[in-house]
């Protein structure tokens, strides 16, 4: 007979997922009776195995063939804690695990419980919206670009649309440096078309003067890039945006510069950085060089991504306190917040400060992170992060949904990982951090979605620049983007689409999955997939908070609820070969069909198709 304690069920932990200080948390357990149990304890440790405290049970009664048992406990201080349970019975004592969700003696994993600051909070209007992805170069072109100031050499080119180069030169190296022209100026002319989706919140790749056309390699973090237009281009957009109730938010390269900034200057363009002016630069000791001039700390041993030391006194001012800091600039123009480009790379420290900044000078703007597994529980470096448990980010990318997402649409799991990946997010971020998570089926690092739910067509950059689906691959992408679209806009979090996804682009890895928007072909069937995913989400008040409850999954199925204080909205995936007749499963009448692929009016599911119904 099995040991009962599941710590994602309220009739064993209350409440759920994470506590704030000397919050009451209640366990229950369930032994068998057969063991004759005499003392239960949970034994709470810290992140580094040192016990915190033990707290003892009471028994609470008898349920069947179980004898029950109680806890109260209270945690005083923020952070990161494991716990595993102590039982003494008749035949012994033995200590109690967990293992894949249920309850094992003497083996598996520690459950988690974070501790979380009382103050935390989440920008509302981010929680649920909304959002869209732009590399900005490749979206739109209005107008000519002024090239003026833009760094050398670099390629504008007139083939809009045309296959991004790859190769490298005749020395070996490949520059990134031919450009199509995108800029503010387009990207605003196409607001409407991006509220036609349900756009709330435009996030921009960088957009600071760089030499790549990625701009990950910053030049001048105060200043647009030449090609994007100008500071008050980037203030229209910004205002523009506004008014149509969208918020903007720019991508912070924070941990490195590239070679050719003001504040390395390698080539010596600026005559004033760490690399052409040594110890005279007021920008040298933002850098560690081993061996001046040529041996520096780069950025995963890229030499023309030097390494900045994030808490450098003077980096710290010039980015973060400063009147005209870095954050105050942005922010004066009109950005709502930031996403941090390799959060994992930033000290905490660096983090929790650049948000306090953040907070003072705009109280609703959002912090994102770049984090590519559970936030909750990240080591970096050797280090524990506590992105939550000192309230530093407000969000993650959130790529353990994606990755399960992608997994259950291309039938390798039958919804049973799917699940886990939910509720194991959903136990350990604090609520207004699942309510507000970057759900994305694709971004800049990842190939193409639709590509992807075929194949990952790993191999050479020549055989991935030649890789085009099949009309049949297409016909099946389509039908698998239908169910993972729909489990992305129906879960927990801010889907975000990436730029031309909702237009039916392909496409490999970096940088094949960073084309050109194709403005007059987009695939109809893809627009008005999206589109009616960014209603569903709009019009519902259940999709836009972080309650979810898992009702069923296996057998390529998942059911789960959404609640919200006046609404219930039960979401369906049947990706399996055989209709599902499902109405057992609600146990409450059908209000109205919020949403079903294909269209019907019956409560039956058939194969590859979805539902969410109002309850």
């Amino acid at each position: 007979m099995r040991i009962l304690y599941n710590s994602k069920e309220l009739q064993y932990k209350t409440p759920f997922g994470v506590l704030a200080p000397e919050e009451v948390c209640c366990l229950h357990i369930d032994l068998p009776r057969e063991l004759q149990t005499r003392f239960v304890q949970v034994v709470m440790e810290r992140e580094d195995g040192t016990v915190y405290g033990e707290y003892a049970f009471a028994w609470a009664g008898t349920e069947g063939d179980y004898d029950r048992f109680k806890c109260d406990f209270t945690l005083a201080h923020r952070g990161l804690y494991f716990y595993w349970f102590r039982v003494t019975a008749k035949t012994g004592t033995f200590r109690l695990f967990k293992q894949d969700d249920d309850t094992n003696m003497e083996a598996g994993d520690k459950w988690q419980l974070s501790v979380i600051p009382r103050s935390f909070t989440v920008p509302e209007a981010f929680q649920g919206a909304v959002m869209y992805q732009i590399f900005p170069d490749r979206f739109c072109k209005v107008g000519e670009c002024d090239t003026t100031g833009k760094l050398e050499p670099f390629k504008l080119r007139s083939d809009w649309g045309g296959a991004p180069e790859y190769k490298p030169n005749n020395r070996g190296e490949v520059l990134c440096n031919d450009f199509f022209g995108g800029n503010f100026r387009g990207i605003a002319s196409k607001l409407d078309y991006l509220a036609s989706l349900g756009v709330k919140v435009v996030y921009l790749n960088p957009i600071g003067m760089a030499f790549s056309n990625h701009r990950y390699d910053t030049a001048d973090y105060k200043r647009p890039d030449p090609l994007l237009g100008t500071e008050a281009d980037f203030a229209s957009l910004c205002d523009q945006a506004h008014r149509r109730g969208m918020k903007v938010i720019l991508d912070g390269v924070y941990s490195h510069t590239g070679c050719n900034s003001v504040y390395f200057d390698r080539y010596n363009v600026f005559h004033n950085g760490a690399y052409s002016r040594g110890p005279a630069s007021p920008y040298y000791c933002w850098y560690n060089f081993r061996h001046y001039p040529d041996d520096y700390e780069c950025w995963w041993n890229f030499s023309t991504l030097p390494n900045l030391k994030e808490l450098e006194p003077s980096y710290l001012r010039y980015l973060i306190d400063d009147d005209d800091s870095v954050i105050a600039h942005w922010l004066s123009l009109g950005a709502d917040g930031f996403r941090l480009d390799v959060a994992d790379e930033l000290p905490d420290e660096f983090i929790l400060r650049f948000k306090t900044r953040l907070r003072a000078l705009k109280p609703d703007a959002l912090l994102l992170g770049e984090v590519w597994e559970d936030a909750s529980n990240k080591c970096a470096y050797s280090q524990r992060r506590r992105y939550f448990t000192d309230g530093e980010l407000d969000s993650v990318m959130n790529y353990p949904w994606r990755n399960a997402i992608i997994r259950f649409a291309r039938q390798q799991d039958d919804g049973t990982e799917l699940a886990r990946s939910i509720m194991t997010l959903a136990e350990n971020y604090p609520p207004q951090v699942l309510a507000a998570l970057m759900n994305s089926l694709g971004t800049h690092d990842t190939g193409r979605i639709l590509t992807i739910l075929i194949d990952d067509f790993e191999g050479d950059r020549d055989f991935q620049a030649s890789v085009r689906l099949t009309l049949d691959q297409r016909e099946l992408a389509l039908q698998r983007l239908k169910v993972a679209a729909f489990l992305q806009y129906t879960l927990p979090g801010s889907p975000c689409l990436y730029y031309g996804d909702e237009a039916g682009m392909e496409g490999c890895k970096d940088p094949f999955n960073r084309g050109c928007f194709p403005w007059g072909e987009e695939k109809k069937e893809f627009l008005e997939l999206f589109r009616a995913m960014g209603r569903l989400k709009n019009s519902n008040p259940a999709l836009r908070t972080a309650q979810i409850r898992i009702l069923e999954a296996g057998q390529g199925r998942i059911a789960f609820v959404r609640t919200a204080p006046d609404q219930t909205v039960l979401c369906c995936a049947n990706h399996s070969a055989r209709p599902w007749h499902h109405h057992e499963l609600m146990g409450h009448p059908v209000k109205r069909i919020l949403y079903a692929q294909p269209s019907t009016s019956k409560l039956v599911l058939p194969p590859h198709s979805c539902a969410a119904y109002e309850l």
